[in-house]
């Protein structure tokens, strides 16, 4: 980011346009455009951008494929790596540690009265170089902590390597940092931390500006050593959770180990010895790069939105409340000693913009905070190398310029406003031989949507589509793999029909908002959304009301139907639903006796539930003459 640097984008009159998904915003069409020729101009397969105004998510769209094989559409929903980003999300876990009196920038980590003065691992390193006991935390978030990683330190060639790395970043060689440590494989971010070490320092620290990935892993094992916890834990725990942010995970090394809705990658084509140094080769993506041990200085992954989420919650404006106070941002994003345009985990200049951006094989990423209100975040499943680079980025830098000044009428919608609890509480009962009652707890949705499939459900309710449920299954909306809508409403249950008993079937709920806020666009909750499955015959059997001793009738009834409950049960609520699970009386009761109308009840099969103080005591069917 450098102007950030100028508004200009080269535009092309003729270029391929890629899928684009996400609610579609018309006031920001020209951003739609220049992704598409940004994206046509250097190859890049997906991508995901959204942008904030003033708080306000105003624009949220996704762009080409998340997936290897080109088959599967972008969504907004979709997690990629972010990389160094993950950077300005450690600086934010340190300044969060400040300010509950738990860490101080100028503690030292190494030595006498230092951070891992009592961790057994760094006790046992070989430390020759004593200017490693002056590092502090805030040496390592300024890149300042001594590390020079420009600086090649490996023979040549690197055992068991073929070649020489010329540079002095351990993620680049794993299995040459394990051997010469005679530690096992695949390596640790300790070992990574321990190598260096054990080299010894380029530099007397808070002296030099080096970028230095392995110092803000060592800020990640300070936050453990702290906190007692992982490094993601606790940034999950006490960071993101309580901003509703669960799209938000430490990635993982391999393919097939992917999160669900997160997208693939597309490298560069190189292939290496894997990082388990069992003399197969892998990609640089994909098991030639140890992720899980990246987690501090690039291992994060997440959305679009949930990353923005996130930025908007320390941006220090009084837009949306901050997770951090105004003197601990000033901290965290006050440029070093060693260099007026980074601070604490970001990039910053005299504009009060601030910025990361993030690379890896089959990764880029930037997110941003400008001085006038916006905020953005960008994330592609593929990075430009070699003579097409610095173009790359330049052009990456000036498109959400570009969108902001080609953006003349700004949306008064904010697509924050989603749900950020899902439901919970899943259970499926026995109805009878081709049926099951579905039931939860609600989420903070407005509404939600429960989703049938005879396979585990595999697709999601998409952005501003509102979709048609019918409880009959194989009947309502189809949102994809043969996932069908079987109820959509404000409610806690239902009965889905049409079911085969020699089958299982899968279910899943999804809660949603739609209101004037979100434009009455549907915005879903996707993540921790509560699922299950069951056959017919499987599913738990309701309780009968008349082995508990409740007398119900007659059954069946005309107008009116005793329910009798014995001394020793209280029962505090009736409901009756019809054959589509809609609820079509109910009525609190405080009496062992009651009578209840049916007076204006059509004639059909109706299910009578009986609730006390710990939930649902059992049904009976009831039929209306």
């Amino acid at each position: 980011m450098k102007r950030i640097l100028s508004l200009s984008l080269i535009i092309f009159s003729c270029f391929s346009s890629f899928a684009q998904n996400g609610i579609y915003t018309p006031e920001m069409t020209n951003c739609d455009n220049l992704v598409n020729q940004f994206m046509n101009q250097f190859g890049i397969p997906g991508a995901t951008f959204a942008m904030a105004k003033d708080g306000r998510l105003v624009y949220m769209r996704s762009f080409g494929n998340a997936d290897l094989a080109g088959a599967e559409p972008t969504q907004p929903y979709h997690m990629f790596r972010i990389m160094s980003v993950s950077k300005s999300v450690t600086g934010i876990a340190v300044m969060k540690l400040v300010e509950s009196g738990q860490i101080n920038l100028s503690d030292k980590v190494f030595g006498t009265g230092g951070i891992m003065e009592n961790n057994t691992y760094f006790n046992n390193v070989n430390i020759t170089d004593n200017r490693i006991y002056d590092i502090t935390v805030q040496h390592l978030l300024e890149h300042s902590g001594g590390f020079d990683s420009s600086i090649p330190c490996t023979p040549n060639p690197a055992s068991p390597y073929s070649w020489n790395p010329g540079h002095c970043d351990p993620i680049g060689f794993p299995l040459h940092v394990t051997e010469t440590l005679g530690e096992s494989n695949p390596v640790t971010k300790r070992a990574y931390v321990k190598f260096l070490l054990e080299k010894g320092l380029n530099f007397t620290p808070g002296t030099q500006y080096k970028y230095s990935n392995i110092g803000f892993l060592l800020v990640g094992l300070v936050i453990e050593e702290i906190t007692g916890m992982t490094y993601e834990n606790y940034v999950q725990q006490e960071i993101l959770h309580p901003l509703g942010i669960y799209d938000m995970h430490n990635a993982k090394s391999w393919l097939e180990e992917k999160y669900e809705r997160e997208g693939e990658y597309h490298g560069g084509g190189y292939i290496i010895p894997s990082i388990l140094g069992d003399g197969s080769n892998q990609t640089w993506e994909y098991g030639g790069s140890n992720i899980e041990a990246m987690d501090a200085h690039g291992g994060w992954i997440a959305s679009a939105r949930d990353l923005l989420r996130l930025l908007v919650a320390v941006d220090g404006f009084s837009t949306k409340p901050d997770i951090l106070s105004s003197s601990s941002i000033n901290t965290m994003i006050t440029p070093s000693a060693t260099n007026a345009n980074y601070a604490k985990g970001w990039s910053v200049n005299q504009f009060n913009n601030w910025w990361h951006t993030g690379a890896y094989a089959g990764t880029a990423s930037m997110w941003a905070r400008t001085g006038n209100g916006y905020t953005w975040v960008i994330i592609l499943n593929k990075r430009i190398e070699g003579a097409n680079s610095n173009a790359f980025w330049t052009a990456l830098d000036n498109l959400p310029w570009t969108c902001i000044s080609q953006t003349s009428n700004w949306p008064a919608h904010d697509f924050f406003d989603s749900p950020l609890e899902n439901a919970s509480q899943l259970k499926l009962w026995q109805n009878n031989s081709t049926s099951m009652r579905i039931t939860w707890e609600n989420g903070d949705g407005e509404n939600r949507v429960v989703i049938a499939s005879e396979n585990p459900v595999s697709s999601f309710p998409l952005d501003g589509i509102d979709y048609t449920a019918d409880a009959t299954f194989g009947m309502g909306d189809d949102i994809g793999n043969g996932g069908f809508v079987i109820y959509n409403g404000n409610g806690t249950e239902v009965i889905v029909e049409g079911l085969d008993s020699t089958k299982t079937y899968h279910f899943r709920v999804f809660e949603y908002n739609q209101n004037t806020t979100t434009g009455n666009h549907a915005l879903y909750f996707l993540a921790n959304s509560p699922q299950d499955s069951a056959s017919v015959s499987t599913a738990t059997n309701l309780e009968d009301l008349n082995a508990l001793g409740i007398k119900i009738y007659p059954n069946p009834a005309s107008d009116l139907i005793n329910i009798e409950v014995p001394d020793n049960l209280k029962v505090n609520r009736i409901e009756i639903r019809n054959i589509h699970g809609q609820v079509v009386h109910q009525e609190q009761i405080s009496q062992s006796k009651v009578v209840v109308s049916l007076e204006e009840l059509p004639s059909q099969i109706y299910l009578l539930s009986l609730f006390g103080k710990n939930g649902m005591m059992g049904n009976m069917r009831i039929l209306k003459k």
